[in-house]
């Protein structure tokens, strides 16, 4: 089906997309639905499920609508009636955090990782098709044609290749240059892994209780009937191969394997049997183009804000949206729409960068002192 959003005459392009995150999915459905063919590889074996609720914001839940999505995505939220709480070691609640210093409007929307990947999984279009388990291994612009050479040892020639594939995008190595170059390291890093143990059955609500050590952090997420084991640390740049799931969890029994409080060492040990962890550094991606000849980045690959802005799932609904009306826009001439595409794009990427400024001295603060004064300030007055 093609979507009545975009109306190009021009003959559809042949597009590889690379990631089947939120923004490849989305550019998948977009660019298929305005007539492309559409190939989107993966390099894991599946969807990629794994994570805290995320959230649809701002312009991206009219993208949503237009997508024809709203009323399953809506259907799916989860609320969170009580807003996040810091706890001190007993598991007593010592100061909030005010759902109003999270939320943009009252239409934004709280969904499941999970549920939103699978709703953009069901409608992905025959058109576009989806490769797991492999990945961009080489890409050649030629200026007429991209030339792509897999992993999996196929090789392919496509009109553009979309790079959707996060914040250690192999799309933007092949075209623009080492990460290094573009990484900005926040002096965090992240951990999130399934805790079923700590999951409450009756929970209807998405509720959240935050521990807090100096440069240190340990949460339980709960929503429905699931629950997550969060860690959020101080540290300088840590050297380790951000594929080896075993490097990952030495690194966080490192920073909390001597930690006794609370609910920790249970966390600890979900953390560490979850297959699926997530592990990362809190970086952002700065870019001065997100383009080059026949490559265009879309995404955390090209913008990442990190997860202390909260908006990295709508700058990937708005971007895959953009990208695509801007294609169809210019008939094809894909500097005209690269260039269209960044310029009204990149006023949504600037504002979630500047917004994750300041959130490790609210999530994560670095002293005792620090951690009272934050929960004073929390605190109603009284």
């Amino acid at each position: 089906m093609v979507n009545r959003e975009f109306k190009g005459e021009e003959a559809g392009m042949r597009i590889l997309v690379s990631g089947a995150g939120v923004a490849g999915l989305s550019a998948g459905i977009d660019l298929a639905r305005a007539g492309h063919t559409v190939e989107i590889v993966e390099r894991a074996g599946h969807l990629r499920i794994n994570g805290s609720p995320i959230d649809v914001r701002g312009d991206s839940v009219g993208v949503v609508e237009r997508m024809g999505l709203l009323d399953e995505v809506t259907g799916r939220s989860i609320t969170m009636t009580e807003g996040a709480k810091f706890v001190d070691d007993n598991g007593d609640v010592i100061a909030p955090q005010p759902m109003s210093e999270t939320n943009d409007s009252d239409d934004d929307i709280e969904i499941p990782r999970e549920d939103l990947m699978r709703v953009l999984r069901k409608a992905l279009p025959e058109e576009a098709q989806l490769r797991f388990e492999d990945s961009v291994r080489t890409l050649t612009d030629d200026g007429d044609q991209v030339t792509v050479v897999f992993e999996s040892g196929r090789e392919g020639r496509y009109d553009l290749v979309v790079g959707a594939d996060g914040a250690h995008s192999n799309v933007r190595r092949q075209a623009f240059g080492p990460e290094r170059e573009f990484s900005r390291h926040l002096g965090l890093y992240v951990a999130i892994g399934a805790a079923p143990e700590e999951a409450a059955p009756e929970n209807t609500a998405h509720s959240v209780h935050i521990l807090n050590l100096p440069g240190r952090m340990a949460c339980i997420g709960r929503y429905r009937d699931q629950a997550l084991a969060i860690f959020t640390f101080r540290s300088e740049e840590i050297e380790y191969d951000h594929h080896d799931l075993a490097a990952q969890k030495r690194i966080l029994t490192d920073f909390y394997g001597e930690d006794r409080q609370w609910r920790i060492p249970q966390l600890l040990s979900a953390a560490q049997a979850d297959p699926e962890l997530y592990f990362d550094a809190i970086a952002q991606i700065h870019m001065p183009t997100w383009h080059r000849g026949r490559v265009v980045l879309i995404g955390d690959a090209a913008h990442c804000a990190t997860p202390m802005a909260g908006r990295g799932t709508s700058l990937a609904l708005t971007g895959a949206w953009l990208l695509t009306e801007a294609l169809t826009r210019h008939d094809g001439d894909h500097t005209a729409a690269f260039t269209e595409y960044e310029r009204r794009q990149r006023p949504y990427s600037d504002k979630a960068q500047e917004s994750a400024n300041g959130g490790a001295d609210l999530m994560v603060p670095a002293t005792w002192e620090d951690i009272e004064r934050r929960n004073a300030r929390l605190l109603p007055a009284r």
